[in-house]
């Protein structure tokens, strides 16, 4: 004869909690993505720091209940500091041009001439007639610049925690060399020099899209925050630098054709749309690439090899000390 044990009520509470936790997570994340859905229909992708970082926020907040106290606790301690780099550095850097250095605006543009006999995003605009659709495309490449990491880091944190520390000091180092070069040597943007008679008629369009998209406001949206910040500080191009990290760490993470070639194209996107739109000259791209490039290296070879140099120094040092007091018990 068979016996059928019914589990007690404790037992079914018990497990169905995971379960429960899940149904929670997956109702709060749709929430939170229809939330950030209808802000980006309205207004746009958000394009200062806090926001994004606070939507970020919010949305692995909705991945940690169910988990227990320790998730929401390693979201904030992990979190937090980085977040307040980089709002420090967003502050520093829109001081970067007053700390006495001078404005270089015809440098930049002087570079491009010598190198493509003109000013390619002077020539650019002047030749190339660009469709609408293409408008779009250049201000949503432009604009993704102020997501696509943001999320990157997100998708790491909730997946691999030892890459996303290190691509989290990625993130920090470019930012930080960034800044060095924006105090040393602060330089205008193509649609600067243009305004002050160096270059020939460049116009800013890096925003343009989102009136062919019938999203104005997200426009207005995007002017206000471009002037929020330092106006100089267009060498190297940061843009073109971190869409030059996302591509060579997703090249590390993916495993398929189509996905290599889509962050290869990322990379290579991002810098056209801006020469076009009048945001950066080529030599301002080129140099962001180099220094996302010099960041990867440094995080991914040289960081390693540091950490295992000061290893073996602490072994050395702790065998030492092992070694003395074994030799003075025996005296």
């Amino acid at each position: 004869m068979t016996t059928t044990v019914v589990p007690t009520p404790a037992v079914l509470v018990a497990a169905d909690r995971p379960a429960r936790g899940r149904r929670l997570r997956t109702a709060l994340s749709t929430l939170h993505l229809l939330a950030l859905t209808a802000v980006c229909l309205v207004l746009g992708l958000p394009t200062d720091r806090l926001s994004v970082l606070l939507w970020v926020l919010t949305g692995l907040a909705c991945r940690c209940p169910g988990r227990g106290r320790r998730a929401a606790v390693q979201l904030l301690v992990d979190w937090v500091p980085l977040g307040a780099v980089l709002l420090v550095y967003d502050a520093s850097r829109g001081l970067a041009d007053t700390l006495g250095a001078p404005v270089h605006v015809a440098e930049p543009a002087a570079v491009d001439a010598a190198v493509f006999g003109v000013v390619p995003t002077v020539w650019l605009q002047a030749n190339v007639a660009v469709p609408g659709w293409l408008a779009v495309v250049v201000t949503l490449v432009y604009s993704s610049h102020f997501v696509v990491t943001p999320l990157l880091l997100a998708g790491l944190w909730l997946r691999d925690r030892a890459r996303w520390r290190r691509f989290a000091a990625m993130v920090v180092g470019l930012s930080l060399a960034g800044l060095v070069t924006y105090v040393l040597y602060p330089a205008a943007p193509p649609w600067l020099a243009a305004r002050q008679g160096v270059i020939g008629e460049v116009h800013r369009h890096s925003g343009d899209g989102w009136a062919e998209l019938g999203l104005p406001r997200a426009g207005a949206l995007l002017h206000a925050g471009q002037g929020s910040v330092n106006p100089v500080a267009a060498v190297p191009s940061l843009h073109t630098a971190f869409a030059v990290l996302v591509c060579l760490v997703g090249l590390t993470l993916v495993r398929r054709r189509w996905q290599r070639v889509l962050l290869v194209a990322y990379a290579v996107a991002m810098p056209v749309a801006l020469v076009w739109s009048g945001e950066h000259y080529v030599v301002d791209t080129v140099l962001g690439a180099l220094y996302a490039g010099a960041v990867f290296l440094g995080v991914t070879l040289v960081v390693p090899v540091l950490g295992q140099a000061a290893g073996r120094a602490r072994g050395r040092v702790s065998g030492a000390g092992v070694s003395v007091t074994s030799t003075t018990s025996r005296g």
